[in-house]
């Protein structure tokens, strides 16, 4: 007997990349009858659908899809209490990202459907993208890219006060240690820079040889440089604003790549047209797309792309692989790898 996988896939994590990856990792457990839907992201961008965040599609494109489905591997599609009540065969979804954000996980409890996820599949990338921000926003790329583009040629940006700094032998401090900020570590480490981390979870014996621990206050009045990488939590939203980049040296470089929640964006306008900043590197925004009358357009020293970090064909691969490995475990009856509710395995539902 056939097992019917819907392959939910966008214009990033491509339906056919998932449908390979799932018949590959199914050979020799089950046989598999593949369907491939294609959502909407990223040429509509994602938001909420029912009461899930971060999605993409309809939950009535969902739940015709998904008819006669035991599983559903996606990156964004909808799973809501909607979805859940008008798909009961459906036993397992793969979200191919860090996080079920878009998976209401309570109502899929409740309705005995596993939720799995792929930690790490963008670190890589992002870290990556990080540092090209960072280097960029410390020598002032943003700014001499878009005068050269306009078709003016400023020597005053070889002033010493607009010159920008080198990454070797400055401080550059790193909020958060996970697999993203330990990568950029490494790297900035490597290049010569002193790294300083501030972590509440990290291990010691990770930072031997890359970073010194230091608090949160330490961390600012010593780095030139601050990237932030922690997760949004109730502690951790806000966390930096005027107060905290008031503590940095002046002409201090600040980068995100994490989430907007982490950051006052006001204040670091405010401290950019101070001269508290020279430079300030964004990925991700209070607001996506980012409003046309934001500050952050006009405000000189800015470098900033469209939350696409974690953007590359790698980490679509890696997606693909990683959701399609939690579809073989569960056709081989094995206990799935990452899953965010595995009271469903355990009959605690």
């Amino acid at each position: 007997m056939s097992t019917t996988v819907l392959a939910a896939g966008d214009h990033f994590v491509l339906p056919r990349l998932l449908a390979d990856e799932v018949r590959a990792a199914a050979a020799g457990a089950a046989d598999v009858t593949v369907r491939e839907l294609t959502l909407p992201w990223p040429h509509t961008p994602f938001g909420p659908v029912g009461e899930v965040d971060e999605a993409s599609g309809t939950e009535d494109e969902l739940i015709d899809a998904l008819q006669g489905a035991e599983v559903c591997v996606t990156q964004l599609a909808p799973l809501t209490e909607r979805v859940l009540a008008h798909c009961p065969d459906l036993k397992l979804m793969c979200v191919s990202r860090g996080g079920p954000v878009n998976a209401n996980l309570a109502a899929a409890t409740r309705h005995g459907v596993a939720v799995c996820y792929a930690p790490g599949r963008n670190a890589v990338a992002t870290a990556e993208h990080t540092l090209t921000l960072l280097l960029a926003a410390a020598r002032g790329v943003g700014d001499t890219h878009t005068d050269l583009r306009r078709g003016v040629w400023r020597g005053d940006h070889f002033d010493y006060d607009t010159c920008g700094i080198e990454i070797d032998g400055a401080t550059v401090g790193l909020i958060g240690y996970g697999a993203i900020g330990s990568r950029v570590a490494k790297v900035l480490a490597a290049m010569g820079a002193h790294v300083l981390v501030h972590d509440p979870y990290v291990r010691p014996e990770s930072l031997a040889g890359v970073a010194e621990q230091v608090s949160l206050d330490e961390l600012l009045t010593r780095s030139r440089v601050l990237s932030l990488h922690a997760r949004v939590t109730e502690e951790t939203t806000g966390m930096i604003g005027a107060a905290q980049i008031a503590k940095m040296p002046r002409g201090s470089v600040l980068v995100n790549c994490a989430r907007g929640a982490l950051l006052d964006y006001d204040a670091v306008c405010d401290a950019l047209d101070a001269g508290q900043l020279s430079g300030a590197a964004f990925d991700v925004y209070p607001q996506e797309p980012v409003p046309a009358g934001s500050r952050l357009l006009r405000t000189p020293g800015i470098v900033m792309t469209p939350h696409l970090a974690g953007a590359s064909q790698q980490v679509a691969h890696k997606a693909a692989r990683i959701v399609a490995g939690e579809v073989g475990r569960f056709l081989r009856g094995e206990p799935p790898a990452h899953c965010a509710n595995p009271e469903v395995f355990t009959g605690q539902a």
